[in-house]
């Protein structure tokens, strides 16, 4: 088990047992679904509610200590913030991996070609894992 406390106070947050029990589960698990998240989170507080989570969820996001993933066509998940990257996505087992890709040019032909300011570049490959081609 690691210890977020410090991490949790660094992002302006105070380290309550319910977002230690999120950082921690996000840690262990990678991406999760506030379903899955809110079902691993009754085991340790049964009398927690579902409201509390997106609270919690919400206000770890607004400052940076975890974001949100999102996937077309499905719901979307949570992971704790690192460095940047991408994700691949199983179409078939629905596993999600994370993938470093540089996309600061994708980001500027786009931003060439639209004439947007571009200022966040997310990717969400989909496909076959290499269990699912096996079977």
């Amino acid at each position: 088990m690691n210890n977020y406390t410090d991490i949790l106070r660094q992002h302006h947050l105070k380290a309550t047992p319910q977002r230690l029990e999120i950082a921690n589960a996000l840690h262990d698990n990678g991406h999760m679904t506030i379903e899955h998240l809110y079902e691993v989170m009754l085991k340790k507080f049964n009398s927690i509610s579902l409201a509390t989570i997106y609270k919690n969820i919400n206000l770890m996001m607004e400052n940076a200590f975890i974001q949100e993933v999102k996937i077309p066509n499905e719901k979307s998940v949570f992971e704790l913030t690192k460095e940047t990257h991408s994700h691949v996505i199983c179409r078939q087992c629905h596993t999600i991996q994370d993938i470093v890709l540089d996309l600061s040019q994708t980001a500027q032909l786009a931003s060439q070609t639209s004439h947007f300011k571009i200022d966040k570049a997310d990717l969400v490959l989909s496909g076959l894992c290499q269990k699912c081609q096996e079977l």
